[in-house]
């Protein structure tokens, strides 16, 4: 059922479609599910499961990419797929930035806003959800250092925009 209103000028007829599910957001899924698929046999391995996921904006923790590896097989195929992605408890948000700038607060010994380069690597690779040290180096690359020291004000609210 398409639902709709004329505008009245040069017989527009404008239709809302927002019921529909989305092409562009079926497609993309389509699309990310393919590039995991590197056989092309319509299959993605477990260990993937994932990367696949934050590829689509998704942010799983490792210990619930754990649980959800356990409901497929050593490979899941695309309508697999879909299931676990729209998992009925949804996805929880990856945390607001005042979150994320509190946590840092524990490492700012001097109450400055800043914490130490090497501090922020060791918190990011050791501590909570670890990154390796690439991924760390990915996250900071470009970003501006002072003095050894990294505002972590700036650096939450610059990670959570992209």
């Amino acid at each position: 059922m398409l639902l709709g209103r004329h505008t009245g000028r040069n017989n527009v007829f404008l239709l809302d479609c927002s019921f529909l599910p989305s092409y562009t957001t079926k497609h993309e899924y389509r699309e990310a599910f393919a590039l995991f698929d590197k056989r092309g046999t319509g299959q993605v391995p477990r260990e993937s499961l994932g990367e696949l996921l934050r590829s689509l904006g998704q942010n799983p923790t490792q210990a619930e990419v754990a649980e959800l590896e356990k409901t497929v097989g050593a490979t899941f195929n695309y309508d697999e797929f879909l299931t676990v992605l729209n998992r009925p408890d949804g996805w929880k948000p990856a945390g607001t930035a005042d979150e994320f700038i509190k946590g840092f607060q524990v490492f700012d010994k001097a109450g400055n806003g800043f914490i130490g380069a090497g501090e922020l690597r060791y918190v990011l690779t050791q501590l909570g959800e670890k990154m390796t040290d690439e991924e760390v180096d990915e996250l900071l690359k470009g970003f501006p250092v002072q003095d050894g020291q990294i505002n972590y004000h700036s650096f939450v609210r610059s990670i959570l925009s992209q």
